[in-house]
């Protein structure tokens, strides 16, 4: 009697895609297959599990809250957590960490950061980190 292993039951049907996403400060993009009906804050998950596993550097860390995926096709809006990765009909992001405040000097100044005062100032922010990156390559 030869007994068979069954398949591993697969998740919900539905396209598969395969995504690749770039961490700004990081070599190269990490690529790895979704399902298009798998949510943001389940690929930014993945992507920092997938990151971590490889030893990348910068260390980012695994809180997901910490991080938006920004899809550079789609305007210059974060992708919402809720929303399914396979609604923007892209399989390009990048993944940013979110803008911090950092540690406040004697005199109350920040020390080299961005502040979070403004709704549109992660926006500056990741502008001014694509426009670096880009430029430095010419």
């Amino acid at each position: 009697m030869v007994l068979y292993k069954q398949k591993k039951s697969q998740g919900p049907k539905g396209n598969r895609l395969l995504v690749s996403i770039t961490v700004l400060g990081s070599a190269g993009p990490i690529r790895f297959v979704v399902n298009e009906e798998e949510l943001v804050s389940s690929v930014i998950d993945t992507a920092l599990k997938a990151y971590a596993r490889e030893g990348r550097r910068p260390v980012l860390g695994s809180a997901i809250s910490g991080f938006f995926l920004y899809c550079p096709s789609a305007g210059s809006d974060a992708l919402n957590p809720c929303e399914t990765i396979g609604s923007q009909g892209a399989r390009n992001f990048i993944l940013c960490r979110k803008p911090s405040n950092e540690k406040m000097e004697d005199d109350g100044r920040s020390a080299n950061s961005v502040t979070g005062k403004g709704s549109g100032n992660w926006k500056a922010w990741i502008n001014k980190s694509l426009n670096h990156k880009i430029s430095s390559h010419y």
